[in-house]
């Protein structure tokens, strides 16, 4: 069995008319909420075998923050079809996943990753900057994922972390 973690990326700054939106870095509240992931992700025991990231900033940043503060070193790659994707464009880069990773964090955007746990799971979850969710797959193999093909385990929000 895969498991999948989906993380949308934390709190990003404000519209900065200088910057695209693909360059917008991470806000105070991001930065913390990031930091509060990294202490879940080590208090969990959780160590994804790939972190795929979406090259945009504010992903990126908070990909970063989360590795730094877990101590989590593992295969990291960074993809720009994750920037902007809907639901089965994020599938189509979960089924290009190799077979010998077991569990694997995506870390991307809205609306998209909401479509996505739709799509896998049936369920219909608000995934704010900064929620993770838990994902385990009914497939052994990520090129065989389909529609429905997956339960919802949980998902944590920021604030849930930020008040501990």
């Amino acid at each position: 069995m895969k498991t999948l973690f989906l993380l949308r990326h934390a709190k990003s700054s404000g519209k900065d008319e200088t910057l695209l939106d693909v360059e917008r870095p991470l806000n105070g509240r991001g930065r913390r909420a990031s930091l509060a992931l990294g202490g879940f992700f080590k208090r969990e025991k959780i160590i994804p075998d790939l972190v795929l990231s979406s090259s945009a900033t504010r992903a990126r940043e908070t990909t970063g923050i989360l590795m730094d503060a877990s101590k989590l070193k593992t295969d990291l790659r960074f993809d720009e079809r994750i920037y902007e994707a809907g639901a089965r464009r994020l599938l189509e880069v979960i089924r290009q996943i190799e077979r010998s990773k077991k569990t694997v964090l995506l870390v991307g955007h809205n609306p998209g990753l909401e479509e996505l746990l739709t799509m896998l799971t049936g369920a219909v979850e608000p995934l704010p900057t900064g929620a993770l969710s838990k994902v385990a797959l009914s497939s052994s193999q990520w090129a065989d994922l389909d529609d429905k093909g997956a339960t919802l385990e949980w998902i944590v929000r920021p604030r849930q972390l930020l008040r501990d």
